[in-house]
């Protein structure tokens, strides 16, 4: 739960799509003008919110020691990840669901986990989904129902972090630099 709304000048795991996505899109645009701090919209809903009000909480039903909202700064790649969660070993990133329509991992955040891996050095990391049902987004201190919780492990991929991840990072990193859009550099 980082305080800062900040996102320019720095790219973040969950920017991992955006990284190695379709650089021409309108909405990868309104992305960029993000990060080169020309656009500072940040919105929120009642799922965003309740996802970020419920995270520790989810984390700490565990029962592992934690720690919590730690960030990493790469600064020669403009990498700035923030973990919800990590023990000295693992890495637990926390995501809400309507329980009512279930969860199917999608690659997105298996990417982002990746980016996490990659700027921590910790080389073992967990999805932690939890399934809020209508009620939890009207009150964010209902207890954590331990049945609604799903975890799957995440194993690292170096030849990704290596052949996909960096390769369109490293490109980004000197177009922000120059404050040009990436098809422009």
């Amino acid at each position: 739960m980082v305080a800062s709304k900040d996102r320019s000048y720095y790219f973040g795991a969950s920017d991992t799509d955006k990284i190695i996505g379709k650089w021409t899109s309108k909405t990868w645009r309104k992305w960029w003008m993000q990060k080169i701090g020309i656009n500072t919209d940040h919105f929120d809903n009642k799922y965003t919110l309740a996802g970020t009000h419920f995270e520790h909480r989810i984390l700490s039903s565990l029962g592992l020691p934690m720690e919590f909202d730690k960030q990493i700064i790469l600064e020669d790649l403009r990498l700035r990840v923030n973990l919800d969660g990590n023990t000295k070993d693992c890495i637990y990133e926390c995501k809400t669901f309507i329980y009512e329509k279930g969860f199917k991992l999608p690659k997105k955040y298996i990417n982002q986990v990746q980016v996490q891996m990659f700027a921590s050095g910790i080389r073992k990391a967990k999805i932690i989904a939890y399934g809020l049902k209508d009620e939890d987004y009207k009150n964010f201190f209902k207890p954590i129902d331990k049945d609604r919780i799903c975890e799957f492990d995440i194993e690292y991929d170096e030849q990704w972090i290596n052949n996909v991840f960096l390769l369109k990072l490293k490109v980004l990193v000197d177009c922000l630099k120059r404050g040009v859009m990436p098809d422009a550099a």
